[in-house]
């Protein structure tokens, strides 16, 4: 279900020893930090998912839902697309860009992102299958 969950930080360096140590005790490697052009962040990846932390995109402090992304894993860009309908059909906001493809250290990936009524933000996202 879920494809990836990112939480802001007030201090990133602070957090990734928080992380480092907690995920280290899973055997999950020590936090890898990627600069998206607007705020620093860094990654913990498996098999089966990502965890991130991240400085807020807007420059505002890090609460429990600034800064904070919870993905959902989809089957399709129109599944994606769906989840998006529902969402600001019943109450939701969309946020950052419009649903659509996007490129990045990942690969190719189609993302959608919306508010729910609290404010929380969640990503829908299809990652094509690797060739």
């Amino acid at each position: 279900m879920f494809s990836h969950v990112v939480l802001g930080a007030n201090n990133l360096e602070t957090s990734k020893k928080f992380y480092d140590a907690v995920f280290g005790a899973l055997d999950v490697k020590p936090g890898v930090y990627n600069h998206n052009g607007v705020v620093g962040r860094y990654f913990y990846r498996t098999a089966t998912g990502s965890f991130g932390i991240s400085s807020p995109l807007n420059g505002q402090p890090a609460t429990h839902a600034n800064g904070g992304t919870i993905g959902f894993t989809m089957q399709s860009p129109e599944q994606a697309d769906a989840f998006h309908a529902a969402g600001v059909a019943n109450g939701g906001t969309t946020c950052e860009n419009p649903p659509g493809w996007r490129e990045g250290s990942v690969g190719k990936h189609y993302l959608a992102y919306l508010r729910d009524p609290d404010g929380n933000k969640l990503c829908a996202m299809y990652r094509l299958p690797k060739a």
